[in-house]
């Protein structure tokens, strides 16, 4: 203890320059928590709105569908696959894919169709609380359409419009009916918001003819269990189709997020740089300051170790208080973007990254691991660059040291 009390007087003997290198590093540490914390947002918002919108964190497919996206390469057994996914607690929606062409007054489209169960959508995604007008599909089937909000836009339609659609059927014949707008989507993906047209699965087998075709089975635990897991439970009550992960449907966002833990990182490391060589300089000009004394201490039987200690200590403290004070900054910031976050929608809007929309407004994610990463690494910065000054001051003659003006 009295090395560290010992310590912190020595660090005030030079108040003015002690301030600013505390200023730094308390600054530099408040900086990296409100970063780390807004870049967790980020990744944390993107992987959301990837999984927990549309696509699940692993997805059921005939072994031959994802390569030909054939209407015919359906799943074989679906409503037992589904008993068996809910009997083991998973949570699972079905769907059924086909393409056509819609139309309003003069205006049309191509477009992919979609056929779901409004309940299981509710249950297992957030697709149907993500609407920027209307309401979704109620759960018995109307003839009610939900349109990405691109397609709505280039067809000029609103909630309540009728639109006409025409598809081939399964049987050969043209499917044609006329169906009313429920909702638009808010941007979901670049997919989704230029072609997607959901309906009721009622609705689909009916206009397709699809005899209860079913082409996807999306599963989504929510984080609950890990991807290995879900997958293995996934092959076991459906041993017949083919698992496929989130970061193998997504390949591009799997890439990002292993990108963004390298740039994290480097990013980090420029501000561990920055506040080390202003812990260094720090201890240099005190170790310059003080060479009589180190003079002295040497003379008086004082070991190399014991000015190596000494120095350290001092480094230690100054970045243990630094880094506290950023740690109240820090925090006090990364809250507040967590519960209010950064409106970008004047500068971007709603946008998408690698096909994923990600909310305009950016929170950031206060977690536990963005608060302990940057203060324990100012600590270790501080102690490492403390080293060369020690050195320095535990190889000095004693005699050159106590006659030094």
């Amino acid at each position: 203890m009295s090395l560290l009390v010992f310590a912190w007087r020595n660090l005030w003997r030079n108040s003015r320059r002690t301030m600013i290198t505390l200023a730094a590093v308390g600054l530099n540490t408040a900086v990296l928590i409100a970063s780390f914390a807004l870049m967790d947002g980020l990744m944390n918002n993107a992987l959301s709105n990837a999984t927990n919108l549309v696509v699940g964190e692993a997805q059921l497919h005939n072994p031959a569908y994802l390569a030909r996206r054939s209407f015919y390469e359906s799943l074989d057994t679906p409503d037992e696959i589904l008993a068996r996914l809910d009997r083991q607690g998973l949570s699972a929606s079905a769907r059924s894919y086909g393409y056509g062409l819609v139309a309003h007054q003069t205006k049309s489209a191509g477009a992919l169709f979609w056929g779901i169960d409004p309940a299981r959508e509710r249950t297992a995604f957030d697709l149907s609380g993500h609407l920027a007008t209307g309401r979704f599909l109620t759960s018995a089937a109307a003839r009610e359409l939900v349109l990405g909000r691109k397609l709505a836009r280039s067809l000029n339609v609103h909630e309540g419009d009728e639109l006409v659609v025409v598809v081939q059927a399964a049987d050969g014949s043209l499917g044609n009916e006329l169906y009313t707008v429920a909702g638009v989507l808010k941007s979901a993906g670049d997919a989704i918001d230029r072609n997607a047209v959901i309906m009721h699965r009622d609705d689909f087998a009916e206009l397709f003819v699809s005899d209860g075709r079913v082409h996807e089975i999306a599963l989504n635990s929510r984080g609950a269990l890990p991807l290995e897991q879900l997958t293995a439970e996934a092959g076991l009550a459906a041993p017949e189709a083919e698992v496929k992960t989130w970061r193998q449907l997504l390949p591009a966002l799997s890439d990002m997020v292993n990108i963004f833990d390298v740039s994290i990182a480097i990013f980090g490391l420029i501000f561990f740089l920055a506040a080390g060589l202003g812990v260094m300089n720090t201890m240099l000009m005190a170790t310059f300051e003080r060479t009589r004394e180190f003079g002295i201490i040497k003379a008086l039987g004082g070991t190399p170790w014991r000015i190596v200690r000494d120095v350290a200590a001092e480094a230690l403290v100054l970045g243990v208080f630094a880094s506290l004070a950023g740690v109240i900054l820090g925090v006090a910031v990364a809250w507040y973007l967590q519960e209010f976050g950064l409106d970008t929608t004047s500068l971007a809007g709603q946008y998408t990254v690698v096909g994923v929309a990600f909310d305009p407004v950016w929170r950031a994610v206060l977690s536990i691991k963005a608060v302990v990463w940057p203060v324990l690494g100012m600590w270790l910065v501080s102690l490492l660059a403390a080293l060369y000054p020690a050195w320095l001051a535990a190889r000095l003659n004693p005699v050159k040291a106590i006659h030094q003006a």
